[in-house]
């Protein structure tokens, strides 16, 4: 009879350990807190599941910054190429968008779900939905304890890969109850934050009124790290009533959201016009204004209106719209002050949880012989883009193998079953 293993967490990361797991020759169990698995990767996908991102693989590794150390040796076993190749096998063909972003052929993420769970179920697979993971029994991480319909109930396991998600979209089921569960258990932990996500900024009511709602493009943005470092991309972002929202926002996010933790705000720089020369613009903008408005003014000589012109009238002082000089600089690198990071639970993603340093290099917990975890509940973050995806279904594979090789299986492969 095979070894049983426990999944916990339906999510990416879970399926593609339960995945390799079967392939590995384990009878595999599954639960998931919710009525059906897979929910924030099908919400992910509404508008286009962007899968991974057909960039050179030393520009894909940079993406995770400081994790990228300990998430490498897992992306190289299971990168872009290898993820491609894996959903062509589930029968879904892809296309590389102009951004280099990879999406499935039909856009959406719910045909490569459901091809996916056919083939774990033909594998064998069991799944136990509203289980709601509530730790174990007493100090033997072997017996776990779940809520469930019918009442409480334990179960024994061999081994347990643990694949709880961050604290992002809580109403999907990664709500983080399990961090206080496994720091009890003495795991050590980095506090879960919002990643991927929007800022608060101090909007005037007129501003927020009337721009609320409306998309900033094209533009490129800047923050200038204390360490001399500098990130600079371009994109665009929303106004949204309490702040900023958007990718080009979240692809500064985690370096803001640091910045505003160190010092209670962090300053971002706007080009609105990264078509303009800045000298050219200043030659335009000296011409007298004449009986021109102000709102005419910006249209006809610096190319701005709507909610770009909005912007430069919210953020700057009387004194710099009448010169010449300090308005063009200022609409080449607009300072835009960001208050607060919004909530977790409204975050794309998270940032924090199990620190690497308390695992083995098969992720298993060095607190709890015979537990591995994956996903998005390790302490690492990336953007948007597919880099998340693509990093989930990574840790989610090497966990799988880490507990077969714990469990002294002969049958660990190199790749997830076909």
């Amino acid at each position: 009879m095979p070894i049983q293993v426990a999944v916990v967490g339906g999510g990416p990361a879970g399926l593609m350990a339960a995945e390799t797991l079967l392939a590995g020759g384990a009878g595999v169990d599954l639960y998931d807190a919710m009525p059906t698995v897979g929910r924030k990767f099908l919400l992910a996908g509404k508008g286009g599941l962007n899968i991974t991102h057909a960039e050179p693989l030393e520009l894909f590794l940079s993406r995770f910054g400081r994790h990228r150390v300990e998430l490498e040796a897992m992306l190289l076993a299971f990168g872009p190429e290898a993820l491609r190749a894996w959903v062509h096998d589930l029968g879904i063909e892809t296309f590389i968008g102009t951004s280099g972003r990879v999406f499935p052929k039909e856009m959406k993420a719910a045909p490569l779900l459901r091809a996916w769970l056919r083939r774990l179920r033909r594998s064998g697979l069991n799944l136990h939905m509203r289980h709601r993971w509530c730790g174990f029994a007493g100090s033997d991480p072997r017996h776990l304890r779940f809520e469930t319909p019918a009442g409480p109930a334990a179960v024994h396991t061999e081994a347990t890969v643990l694949a709880l998600g961050g604290g992002s979209w809580p109403q999907l089921g990664s709500d983080g109850s399990w961090v206080e569960t496994l720091r009890g258990q003495g795991v050590s932990l980095e506090s879960l934050r919002p990643a991927n996500c929007g800022f608060d900024v101090a909007w005037s009511t007129h501003f927020k009124e009337r721009y609320a709602g409306q998309p900033v493009k094209p533009v490129i943005a800047q923050f200038f790290e204390p360490s001399g470092g500098q990130v600079r991309r371009q994109g665009e972002f929303i106004v949204s009533a309490t702040g900023v929202e958007g990718g080009l926002i979240y692809a500064l996010s985690a370096s803001a959201r640091d910045e505003i933790a160190k010092n209670g705000k962090a300053v971002i720089r706007l080009d609105l016009v990264p078509a303009r020369d800045s000298a050219r613009l200043g030659q335009e903008l000296s011409r007298p204004r004449g009986k021109n408005s102000l709102a005419n003014y910006l249209r006809k000589y610096a190319g701005i209106d709507g909610v770009k012109a909005g912007l430069v009238r919210e953020l700057l002082p009387a004194a710099d719209l009448e010169d010449p000089a300090r308005l063009a600089a200022a609409i080449k690198a607009l300072p835009l002050t960001l208050t607060a990071p919004r909530p977790l639970a409204e975050a794309i993603s998270t940032a924090g949880g199990v620190m690497f340093s308390g695992l083995d290099d098969k992720l298993m917990l060095r607190a709890l012989p015979g537990v591995f975890c994956a996903g998005e509940m390790l302490d690492w973050e990336a953007p948007t883009g597919g880099y998340l995806l693509t990093a989930c279904l990574a840790s989610g594979r090497r966990a799988g193998q880490g507990a077969l090789e714990w469990l002294g299986s002969s049958t660990v492969t190199g790749a997830p079953s076909r």
